[in-house]
């Protein structure tokens, strides 16, 4: 595995008053991993997906992503990653064309650069035939391939997908995973978040958070023998049945 660290973080916590939604994480992520950050609902995963955006500042603690620091570079941390989240962050009203543009235009690329990369884009993903029409009237699982295309169109270090196959079915998923192994292979970094854990299965490591304390951290393989569990599902019952919160 590539050794070049792209997130640190030490003891990064987010409090609200009295709460604290994360509590002191610690981790690094590796250039080209697919890492999965996994919980229930309520267990810190949106809390600190958001801070390692630059979208939230930390209460305490320290991270640099992408070699960028938390406090002093979010928006350089910002033009050095992609982000897609279960709603898409599609444009419904405008093309397929003209979504491509926009993103691109937003993320900085020079406009041969983004001939370029549109053409390419709209050949890989076969969508020839509809790249004049509104992204509304595509069905679901091309919408996401579409969005997860978009998000890495600038090439950044670091993909974060926030639950990005909620809601399609399981060949869709399927597909979609086929796309991130694609990128992973190109050096950008997966971190992914997400409720199936036949996913986590995909990931080459997996950090697990209970009630916004990272309670495991590890290979799919190590954890299942760790808790001597046959799949990820056993794992997670196995850490989460202590959970006290309820809501994110």
């Amino acid at each position: 595995m590539p050794n070049e660290t792209v997130i640190k973080t030490d003891k990064l916590t987010k409090r609200f008053g009295d709460f604290i939604a994360a509590n002191e994480l610690s981790f690094e992520v590796f250039s080209g991993e697919i890492f999965g950050f996994l919980g229930a609902n309520g267990a810190g995963k949106t809390t600190a997906m958001k801070m390692l955006c630059g979208l939230s500042k930390p209460s305490s603690g320290t991270a640099k992503i992408a070699g960028f620091d938390i406090y002093k570079e979010t928006e350089k941390i910002k033009k050095n990653i992609g982000y897609m989240s279960q709603k898409f962050s599609l444009y419904e009203d405008l093309t397929v064309m003209e979504n491509i543009r926009f993103f691109g235009g937003i993320y900085g690329l020079t406009d041969q650069k983004l001939k370029i990369k549109s053409e390419e884009l709209i050949e890989t993903l076969g969508l020839q035939n509809e790249a004049k029409k509104l992204v509304a009237s595509l069905p679901l699982g091309w919408k996401q391939k579409l969005a997860f295309s978009v998000a890495i169109l600038h090439e950044p270090k670091i993909v974060f997908l926030d639950e990005p196959t909620g809601g399609v079915d399981p060949v869709t998923r399927r597909q979609f995973w086929d796309l991130i192994y694609t990128a992973a292979e190109k050096g950008i970094t997966i971190f992914v978040t997400t409720h199936y854990m036949d996913e986590a299965e995909y990931c080459n490591r997996i950090s697990m958070m209970v009630d916004g304390v990272i309670k495991a951290l590890d290979t799919p393989q190590n954890l299942k023998r760790q808790f001597s569990a046959v799949s990820m599902d056993e794992v997670f019952f196995e850490l989460a049945r202590g959970a006290k919160r309820k809501a994110d």
